[in-house]
Order: structure tokens, then C-alpha cells, then sequence
């Protein structure tokens, strides 16, 4: 298992990760430490017990937000899915029923055609 080097609020953590996973740890290790910064500009040094926790927060918060936008959009492409599904339904009603009333006028056509 390997184990990867990341540096947060400007100290050196190891951490264990599966074979391939080392640069995505890296990427996840770079934001929160973009989080711990933020964090200490705002509130300044309170330990970083405390800073990892108030990071931790305000990304599951995100997380949280992005979620719930992405189970909104979610229903809107269901609703918007089904919309054009019933208009589809209702384009190909309406041309079967022009077909039908053309093809129903050219037998007519026909039969006064014959008649004449």
C-alpha cells in the first residue's frame, strides 16, 4: 500500500492509499489545505485540530449544497423528460390524424374521379 506526502496548513502528513490513488490523494489533500488556509485568513491560528474540523465542516457543507443542486437538476431533466415525451406522444397523434385526413380526401378525390 502506498504511502503519500501531503502537506496541510504548512505541516507534512503521511497517509496509506490504495496503488493509484496517489496523485487524487494529493488533489484532495491540496483542498482542504486551500479550505485550512482560507480558514486562516478568517479566523486566524486556533489549532489545527480545530481548523481541520471547521474544514472538514464547510466541505461537507459543500458537498452537501452540491448535492442537493444535482438532485434538483436531476428533477428537472425527469420533468423536463417526461414534457417531451408527451409532446412527442401528442406530434406523432397529430400527425397520424393529418395522414389519415389526407389520405381519407385523396380516396375521396379518387371516387368522384371514377364517378365523373
Amino acid at each position: 500500500m502506498p504511502l503519500v506526502n501531503v502537506m496541510v496548513n504548512g505541516r507534512a502528513y503521511t497517509i496509506a492509499c490504495d496503488e493509484g490513488e496517489q496523485e487524487h490523494l494529493k488533489e484532495l489533500a491540496g483542498h482542504v489545505d486551500a479550505k485550512v488556509r482560507e480558514l486562516t485568513g478568517t479566523v486566524g491560528q486556533v489549532g489545527d485540530q480545530k481548523l481541520m474540523l471547521m474544514a472538514a465542516v464547510l466541505i461537507t457543507d459543500e458537498l452537501l449544497e452540491a448535492r442537493a443542486r444535482l438532485e434538483g437538476q436531476a428533477k428537472k431533466v425527469g420533468e423536463l423528460s417526461e414534457a417531451h415525451a408527451e409532446l412527442t406522444g401528442k406530434s406523432e397523434d397529430r400527425a397520424a390524424r393529418t395522414l389519415e385526413d389526407a389520405a381519407a380526401r385523396i380516396e375521396n378525390i379518387i371516387e368522384k374521379l371514377r364517378a365523373a
